[in-house]
């Protein structure tokens, strides 16, 4: 099972990336989209899903979180709506069911299109479980 730690996007680079390994100041990744593998440098912007959250009302809320709120919206299947031609409306109105309390100033539509790529990416390859696993949490707590 593949871990929102080793799921990454980089910026410049369309979908997401599972880490494959490390080498000298560089990584190999994989697509998700295509399974092409490639390596990637300390001068691209690389950041784990883990380590990635949502503005709300309230306090922040961990990506994990909205994606496993968008899995029961969704039961678990990838989003009928094309996010790419979607509304700024629809887009609202879908992410008001996945996260009602997030903070309509600082979460733009494209945010949304965003986490509905990204969504219907991990679903299309077989990832579904977005928890991070509790030492994980755990030690995010503690940091």
């Amino acid at each position: 099972m593949e871990n929102l730690r080793n799921i990454l996007a980089i910026t410049g680079k369309p979908g997401l990336y599972k880490l494959v390994s490390r080498g000298n100041n560089m990584l190999i990744v994989e697509s998700l989209v295509d399974g092409k593998r490639m390596p990637t440098y300390a001068r691209d912007k690389i950041v784990a899903l883990s380590d990635i959250s949502m503005f709300t009302d309230t306090d922040d809320v961990q990506l994990s979180e909205v994606l496993t709120s968008a899995g029961k919206k969704e039961g678990l299947k990838a989003v009928a709506m094309d996010p790419k031609k979607a509304s700024n409306d629809e887009l609202k109105a879908w992410f008001d069911e996945v996260l009602p309390n997030w903070d309509r100033d600082r979460v733009y539509p494209s945010d949304i299109r965003k986490l509905m790529l990204w969504y219907n990416i991990l679903v299309n390859a077989g990832i579904t479980d977005f928890s991070i696993e509790e030492e994980e949490a755990a030690e995010e707590a503690n940091s």
